[in-house]
């Protein structure tokens, strides 16, 4: 084979022996910001190794995204060190949409200070300094910021062990510690914006030095900054803890700090999820039980979630026995399974329950309904025989589709591998994995690795819901479990008399309903759909004469199972209309004289306004069907 030089925008970036023209048969794009090497991520300022499947990045792939708001990480804390020399630079990672970098100041930044530190960034901008990557022994890394005066980066270097090859990337005058990768220059950072500014404590032990966290984002052009500013306008008019109470659906209150106070129309709300949720498991074979919410610690040992979990546990000691409220309901379905005699023929066994669980979340990440301490999971746990792994995990893919479908919620699926503190053998850990990819290969679907990341107990399928405004929630997870059968000697009679372990299987789909529900209000921005809104109807009599008959009406549509309100309060028409536009109600049944005289009912619609007459009760049949449930 003969060498192969290739050049990026001018650039020589490789000249190796052995590289295959092949790998380099599509011309790079001119906004590539890294590459792909069999799945993994190199500098584009680095060789390319050779052989291998190349794949560009570019700020299009949300890894290429990371990159770019990594490198603008690097950026911020250069623009920093420059106003403030004294600085001392913590760490700084990517976010999904944007980056922060923790950094000690000796004094608060002022209101103005942020804007003082974006000039300088776009100054930095404007010199287009090459970012090149440095590798260092241990002790060089440790002499190079000790001279820096850098206190956090010389802790992080102290932990690494010798012997190991640190690396940094410089720009200009600036380096930091980094893995990377990072972009070939500061000048791809053309749009920056600095958004707020909080403060952390270092590696978050409130015990360490309190850090000056500043958040940002940045794009590759101003009219993409310009359309993500207009986006966060959005978020902002959709924030759930905003349109929650705004919508008389949940509260929260300093009595009970985590846990939401759920109103009637919220709770009517969460009510219609359950029973969606439920109506599609009872179709598919599941079976609802219910079990403790306390326990003896000593099951969480048993099980492994004790030296997992036990920091964000509720615990409580009386008569001298220490017991923990459940964060989960795995080991409880384990010791249901056990107490009968289970025959190959009784498999699968799929137990789902709806209880209550709670997690001591610390009070500075609680978060609205995303981040509670006490919720509840359309949670259930499939106890099957190895043959069966495949039809079930079927099962659970589809009833994922089903549900994110009928919200309108496209999503992605990251396969979550073997992490280091793993429980149980590695042979069993291999095969689950091998179990899981199978499934996913056979059906076609798309999903990316994240390798470490997987249960103490088992690999898993972490599945990330967009909303309507392209952010990503991650919500439904399934994991394969060869462990829990092993701690609790769960056995079922194999068709020729010998004891075999069944696989559990863990799934969630929603996932916490609470934090379902605060996604989905703004999804929806409030105005949820006919079949899932708390108020489906309100019926809206123009003077008193048609009282009776709106009431009619309205005990009608309760009998078919609609929701329905009867607004008889003495004020104009219009302003009842408003009123219920404001409550993002889906239908409006105007009813007047002519309509009384005419047994019709004139129909508005949330999102086409008025829409005419319909003859009643006929109208009926209409509204109900297109209130059903989206059940597949």
């Amino acid at each position: 084979m003969n060498d192969l030089t290739v050049e990026i925008h001018g650039e020589v970036l490789v000249k190796a022996p052995g590289v295959r023209p092949l790998d380099f048969r599509e011309e790079m794009p001119e906004n590539a910001l890294a590459a792909w090497i069999d799945g993994d991520v190199v500098d584009l300022k680095r060789p390319l190794p050779h052989g291998g499947q190349l794949q560009w990045l570019t700020f299009e792939d949300s890894s290429g995204q990371r990159v770019f708001r990594h490198s603008s990480a690097h950026l911020l804390a250069q623009a920093v060190k420059r106003l403030w020399p004294e600085a001392k630079l913590g760490t700084g990672p990517a976010l999904d949409d944007g980056f922060y970098y923790d950094i000690w100041l000796p004094n608060p930044l002022k209101e103005d200070d942020l804007q003082r530190i974006e000039e300088m960034m776009r100054t930095i901008v404007q010199e287009n300094l090459d970012i090149e990557r440095v590798e260092l022994s241990r002790e060089e890394a440790l002499a190079l910021f000790k001279d820096r005066h850098e206190d956090f980066k010389l802790e992080i270097i102290q932990r690494i062990p010798e012997g190991t090859t640190i690396s940094a990337y410089r720009q200009g005058e600036f380096i930091d510690l980094c893995s990377g990768p990072h972009l070939p220059s500061t000048g791809l950072i053309q749009a920056i914006k600095l958004t707020n500014v909080s403060g952390a404590y270092w590696r978050g032990n409130e015990n360490n030095p309190m850090m000056t966290r500043i958040y940002g984002t940045s794009f590759p052009s101003q009219a993409a900054l310009q359309q993500y500013m207009e986006r966060l306008e959005e978020v902002k008019q959709r924030d759930h803890r905003r349109l929650g109470p705004q919508l008389d659906l949940f509260s929260f209150r300093e009595e009970a700090p985590g846990f939401a106070f759920w109103h009637p129309k919220g709770f009517q709300l969460y009510r219609t999820l359950e029973e969606f949720s439920r109506r599609l498991q009872s179709e598919r074979g599941y079976e609802e039980v219910s079990t403790p919410w306390i326990y003896r610690v000593g099951l969480w040992q048993r099980s492994g979630h004790w030296d997992h979990y036990r920091d964000n546990m509720f615990l409580m000691e009386r008569e001298d026995e220490l017991l923990g409220a459940k964060p989960m309901n795995c080991p409880g379905h384990a010791l249901l399974f056990k107490e009968s005699i289970r025959s190959y023929r009784d498999l699968p066994i799929r137990y789902a329950e709806y209880g209550p669980l709670s997690r001591f979340e610390r009070s500075g990440t609680l978060h609205g309904l995303l981040r509670v301490r006490g919720f509840h999971q359309d949670d259930a746990h499939l106890f099957v025989r190895e043959d069966q792994i495949n039809q079930e995990m079927f099962g659970v893919l589809d009833l994922v589709d089903i549900v994110f479908r009928a919200f309108g919620l496209p999503y992605e699926v990251v396969f979550s591998t073997r992490p280091d503190d793993y429980m149980g053998s590695l042979e069993l850990w291999n095969k689950a994995e091998k179990d899981l990819e199978a499934v996913l290969h056979e059906r076609g679907i798309k999903y990316q690795i994240n390798p470490g990341d997987g249960a103490f107990y088992g690999p898993k399928l972490d599945i990330s819901a967009i909303d309507s405004l392209g952010r990503h929630w991650q919500l439904a997870t399934v994991q394969l479990d060869f462990q829990l059968p092993e701690k609790f000697d769960l056995t079922y009679v194999d068709q020729d008399g010998s004891e075999k372990r069944p696989v559990m299987i863990h799934r969630a789909i929603m996932g916490s309903v609470e934090r379902f529900v605060g996604i989905l209000v703004e999804h929806y921005g409030g105005a949820f759909p006919l079949w899932l809104a708390p108020v489906q109807v309100v019926v809206i009599p123009i003077t008193d004469q048609q009282l009776n008959y709106a009431q009619e009406i309205a005990q009608k549509l309760k009998r078919q199972g609609l929701r329905v309100e009867v607004d008889a309060r003495n004020q104009k028409m219009n302003y009842k209309i408003r009123e219920a536009q404001l409550r993002k109600i889906p239908r409006m049944l105007i009813v007047g004289g002519r309509d009384l005289e005419n047994h019709t009912v004139s129909v508005r619609t949330r999102e086409e306004g008025d829409i005419g007459a319909k003859p009643w009760p006929e109208y009926i049949d209409e509204l109900v069907e297109q209130a059903q449930m989206p059940l597949g």
